[in-house]
């Protein structure tokens, strides 16, 4: 589970990521991400009724990008908010499918840091 500590919940700081953030897109993904945060990085997960009219799905494909966002989160750069979009296609990826798309992201937006 996420912390609170690690999550975007206003609609100003969802705005300013759309508004300032670089896109990268990936299988299935989507990432805005915007450096110069809060202390800590945060995460947005948008899944829109486009990809299910069902909330149970649309729940279950959240709680899958939140699990692979918490495996990566120790690797992670501090003061980075980033969301991150669902998009049509994502519901058929596996677990394993979600995680490495996120893990390329996070690459290419250089939040991982470097060993």
């Amino acid at each position: 589970m996420l912390a609170k500590v690690h999550r975007l919940k206003r609609k100003k700081d969802f705005a300013r990521v759309f508004k300032k953030g670089k896109g990268f897109r990936g299988q299935g993904l989507f990432l805005k991400a915007l450096s110069g945060g809060a202390n800590q990085s945060r995460f947005g997960i948008i899944v829109s009724q486009k990809i299910s009219k069902k909330a149970t799905e649309r729940n279950k494909i959240r709680r899958r990008i939140r699990a692979a966002i918490f495996k990566k989160l120790p690797g992670l750069e501090d003061n980075f908010d980033a969301v991150i979009i669902a998009l049509p296609g994502v519901e058929e990826k596996d677990f394993r499918t979600i995680e490495k798309t996120i893990t390329e992201l996070f690459k290419k937006a250089r939040i991982i840091k470097e060993k």
